[in-house]
């Protein structure tokens, strides 16, 4: 991904350039973007490694909570075919 003016950054928002900076700042400490300076001009660009870094760890739990949410979902169909089986038996 190539580098991208503050201006160029807001024309698709219905926000100023100082607001959309401000923003800019946050991604910046969080190391999400890097900016440069050229002259005038501070070129923004894209840091995608910590997203694939939060991408990955947030997988993992969705992993562990897919497999533990389909054990409970097996342990009800059965605990609800057993009753279903002992209600049939007392009739």
């Amino acid at each position: 991904m190539g580098e991208t003016s503050v201006a160029e950054l807001a024309k698709p928002f219905s926000i100023s350039p100082s607001a959309v900076t401000k923003h800019l700042k946050v991604l910046q400490r969080a190391k999400l973007i890097t900016q440069g300076r050229q002259a005038q001009w501070r070129p923004c660009q894209l840091n995608a490694a910590p997203l694939h870094e939060a991408a990955d760890f947030i997988g993992q739990y969705r992993e562990h909570w897919e497999q533990s949410l389909d054990r409970l979902d097996a342990y009800l169909k059965n605990l609800q075919s057993e009753e279903t089986k002992s209600a049939g038996k007392k009739k």
